[in-house]
């Protein structure tokens, strides 16, 4: 059963985000007027490991200055911004949620990359573009919300060029047995959609993608998580956290996670697939 579009919008839903992250900000003493990039890492780049594996990945993809880049899933738009500033892409984010699009084109204005940077409201599932039109698209921890992973990625590959990419860094069903819940995308597996890396790899065969990269990325995850989780408590809660995306379940959530990665209930991968030329 595909999992509801409405579920998942509510389950991400925070009001008035942009609002409460340049204030977190400015309580921290930030000057709003010269934010780096840097300072909002914390929260707009929502996923393990952060910018480290935004920059990992952004290396194996190998994007090059004008590439039109889509970026499905793109939350506050980090990668976005990253992708835009130190690469020179022109990107276009597409979120399920309004307000984090919104949110997304807060900062890249306050960033001067709004040029640079666009955010559309959209289901994954229906791009809202014409076919043939982006040189690579790009995806950090989305699927695991989308039950049907053969629409996903056919829509990802009718909007790639021939000769286009897709790059993605996710979290997969591992070996280990079911996960345990809250985590940070689902309080329970009513709105997870975790697929095993075998069965990923059938549908993007099906797809005709072809690999370029494939990196188990579990073990990094659980370095970073183990040194993130013991650092956290005794420097404090800094300007910005996940707290005001995930609420007072935040830690829970990040714990959980990072025993389903040590016990091998999840994995996570980072891969470069490319559309055929002919």
């Amino acid at each position: 059963m595909p999992i509801a579009e409405r579920a998942v919008q509510e389950y991400y839903r925070v009001d008035d985000l942009g609002t409460a992250i340049l204030a977190a900000l400015e309580r921290a003493g930030r000057d709003l007027a010269a934010l780096d990039p840097a300072e909002l890492a914390p929260v707009d780049e929502f996923h393990v490991r952060g910018r480290v594996a935004t920059a990992e990945l952004v290396r194996l993809a190998e994007p090059q200055e004008g590439d039109r880049v889509l970026d499905v899933g793109c939350g506050l738009g980090g990668s976005a911004r990253y992708l835009a500033a130190e690469r020179g892409c022109r990107v276009v984010g597409l979120d399920l949620t309004w307000e984090y699009c919104r949110a997304a084109a807060l900062l890249s204005a306050r960033l001067d990359l709004e040029e640079r940077t666009t955010f559309v409201q959209g289901n994954a599932l229906r791009l809202p573009f014409a076919d043939a039109c982006f040189d690579l698209v790009w995806t950090e921890h989305v699927q695991m919300n989308i039950a049907d992973k053969g629409r996903f990625y056919a829509e990802i590959v009718r909007v790639l060029r021939p000769a286009g990419r897709l790059a993605f860094y996710d979290l997969f069903q591992g070996p280990g047995g079911e996960p345990y819940y809250p985590l940070p995308w689902a309080e329970d597996a009513t709105i997870s959609a975790l697929e095993t890396p075998a069965t990923l790899a059938g549908v993007l065969r099906e797809h005709g993608l072809r690999v370029r990269r494939w990196i188990d990325g579990t073990a990094e995850a659980v370095q970073w998580f183990r040194q993130a989780l013991q650092r956290g408590p005794a420097q404090g809660r800094p300007a910005l956290s996940l707290h005001l995306l995930l609420g007072p379940k935040a830690r829970q959530k990040s714990e959980n996670l990072l025993r389903n990665l040590e016990e091998g209930r999840i994995v996570l991968l980072e891969a470069v697939l490319e559309r055929p030329s002919d």
